[in-house]
């Protein structure tokens, strides 16, 4: 191979790694920015016979949707448990994920009741839950574990968060907000554009003209009524 053609070859795969670089920093500027982690919850759990404990690993995932977020909190371990079996459709559950970090409140979530009958004594499974979260500010929020409560034969038991656990999921979010839209309030009056301007001054030109001529005329007339 000459002198030029492996200059020509070596200056050509400069360049590929050049744009393979750049296109790596690209994918890498644009990924998403959020965060999601497994945390164990110890959920303290106050039922109608009393109370009981439970460990669960929380998983809260979201898919964007528009301006707003689905979130959705599984459980991996059940809690509380009942002395008499749940038959199918019995229990009911529901939950509050806490927000952190640029924004605070909570946002409430919920499931379908369970599909089969659980036994006695035995650790509910919770189904997963989900709710919407619409940002109101812009940043870092993140989201936590909170209360639990699960509906059952017309009990409720009361499940709260003995461990003060982390966020599983932190997004980096973009508030809604702005009054674009907003129709003027009290006295104001509509703002207009050049185009406005220049329609109102050119009517009020040629009204100004037309009462000049009107008066013109009206003077001439009166004039020519007058003996010489």
């Amino acid at each position: 191979m000459s002198h030029t053609k492996r200059h020509a070859a070596r200056r050509g795969g400069g360049a590929f790694a050049v744009v393979a670089a750049v296109a790596g920093a690209t994918v890498l500027m644009t990924a998403p920015a959020a965060h999601a982690a497994v945390v164990d919850v110890d959920y303290q759990c106050k039922t109608p016979i009393g109370n009981k404990g439970a460990v669960s690993p929380i998983d809260i995932k979201s898919v964007r949707s528009g301006s707003s977020y689905k979130l959705t909190m599984s459980f991996q371990k059940g809690v509380s448990s009942s002395p008499v079996e749940l038959g199918r459709g019995a229990m009911k559950p529901s939950a509050l994920i806490k927000l952190g970090g640029a924004e605070s409140g909570t946002v409430a979530v919920s499931g379908p009741t369970n599909s089969e009958a659980i036994p006695p004594n035995t650790p509910i499974k919770i189904t997963d839950l989900s709710g919407t979260y619409t940002p109101k500010a812009s940043g870092k929020v993140t989201f936590t574990a909170s209360t639990l409560t699960i509906k059952a034969l017309g009990t409720t038991t009361t499940c709260t968060p003995g461990n003060n656990p982390g966020p599983s999921l932190t997004l980096d979010v973009q508030g809604v907000g702005g009054a674009s839209d907003a129709s003027p309030s009290g006295g104001e009056l509509p703002q207009t554009g050049p185009a406005d301007s220049a329609i109102a001054l050119g009517t009020l030109g040629g009204t100004v003209l037309l009462a000049g001529v009107a008066g013109a005329l009206w003077l001439t007339r009166r004039g020519g009524r007058q003996p010489a």
